[in-house]
């Protein structure tokens, strides 16, 4: 089983990429299905969530993400309290998920992790692969497709390494400023080269 790294910047188009690889044949695990999945009620992560931010963040019995989101985008040392909460949580998440893509056969398993180079995993994995907008398109589809304030979106873009440092650490880039097809052509002509390392 060959183990690959997806990555982008907030509003880069990664959720797009990943469902061509997917078309491919690779097995997705998907690293915000897994933040979803540890703020469920009744898990660790709720509990711990709540432990540590109070209960204020809580509505209708769930994590209200939002106000969390527009807390730890505004206030760094919120953001370190909630990652040491989340992050060991997603990755046991995401452990299980590639276990259970291998054992059902998966030949190649696309790991989707927005912090891929900021949490420097990138010698986990036979090649990463970098999901590319330029910081403009990032805002605007943040705005206009996820319905963002524009703070809270500029807030998540700089809380990210820069866009042109992750495009000299990833080992291919998807261009993804362009339309659909444009974005395609490029999965297509780098899925041999993931087939062959």
């Amino acid at each position: 089983m060959k183990l690959i790294g997806l990555t982008g910047g907030a509003g880069s188009g990664k959720s797009t990429v990943a469902a061509m690889f997917r078309e491919l044949g690779a097995a997705i695990v998907d690293a915000d299905e897994a933040t979803h999945a540890v703020y469920e009620p009744g898990t660790r992560g709720f509990e711990q969530v709540v432990h540590e931010f109070g209960q204020e963040f809580v509505r209708d019995g769930r994590i209200d993400r939002a106000r969390l989101g527009d807390l730890v985008f505004t206030d760094p040392h919120a953001r370190q309290r909630l990652n040491l909460i989340v992050h060991p949580l997603v990755r046991e998440w995401m452990v299980e998920k590639t276990a259970q893509a291998a054992g059902d056969g998966a030949e190649v398993v696309i790991q989707d992790v927005p912090l891929l180079f900021e949490n420097a995993l990138q010698g986990l994995y036979s090649a990463t692969v970098l999901v590319y907008a330029s910081p403009a398109n990032e805002l605007s589809r943040l705005v206009e497709q996820r319905g963002l304030s524009a703070s809270r979106a500029n807030g998540m873009i700089a809380a990210q390494m820069p866009i042109g440092e992750k495009r000299a650490l990833a080992d291919f880039v998807v261009d993804n400023d362009g339309d659909v097809e444009s974005t395609r052509a490029q999965v297509e002509a780098i899925w041999p080269n993931l087939l062959a390392r």
